[in-house]
């Protein structure tokens, strides 16, 4: 199971996206192609999820994460990818200079506009329950068939599609 961490920075009412157009991706194919995500990779062998996702900010935007809060675990399983467990953190506190990003473009997308955007179908359930501050830390497994979701499960409670939310 491949690990990572992923890292929505945040900017007043704006959050920082990777839009994933143009990756020089090493491993072959993107199955983030053409999305919009945080940022994040994979940990490397003895690293902690909080020390990837400050590694991955770092090298993906050029800025320095200050404080992070660790919002979820989110496992991904899917018959094309494979299964994935997914630290997600948010960080509203970072300096630096932006650089460039040799996995896509970052731009920063106001809140209210950010979901609109070509996403995984799960992300958006995530997304929403992490916007507010106030939600605790919560576990959820996304479960794909092909770019389907098939299933979800929120801290152990299954979640219903009705029209185009899960709740």
């Amino acid at each position: 199971m491949k690990v990572t961490s992923l890292v929505y920075l945040r900017r007043g009412n704006e959050v920082l996206l990777l839009h994933r157009v143009g990756s020089r991706k090493q491993e072959g194919v993107d199955e983030n192609a053409g999305k919009w995500v945080g940022l994040g990779g994979k940990l490397l062998a003895g690293e902690s999820a909080e020390a990837c996702a400050r590694r991955e900010v770092a090298e993906e935007s050029g800025l320095t994460a200050l404080h992070l809060d660790y919002r979820a675990v989110i496992t991904f399983r899917s018959d094309e990818w494979g299964e994935e467990e997914m630290h997600l953190f948010t960080c509203d506190s970072f300096s630096g200079e932006m650089g460039r990003c040799d996995e896509g473009e970052l731009h920063w997308i106001p809140l209210d506009r950010y979901l609109s955007l070509p996403m995984w179908e799960g992300d958006r359930i995530f997304l929403t329950r992490m916007a507010d501050p106030a939600h605790p830390f919560f576990r959820l497994t996304l479960t794909y068939e092909g770019e389907r979701l098939a299933s979800a499960v929120l801290d152990g409670r299954g979640l219903e599609k009705r029209g185009e939310e899960w709740v």
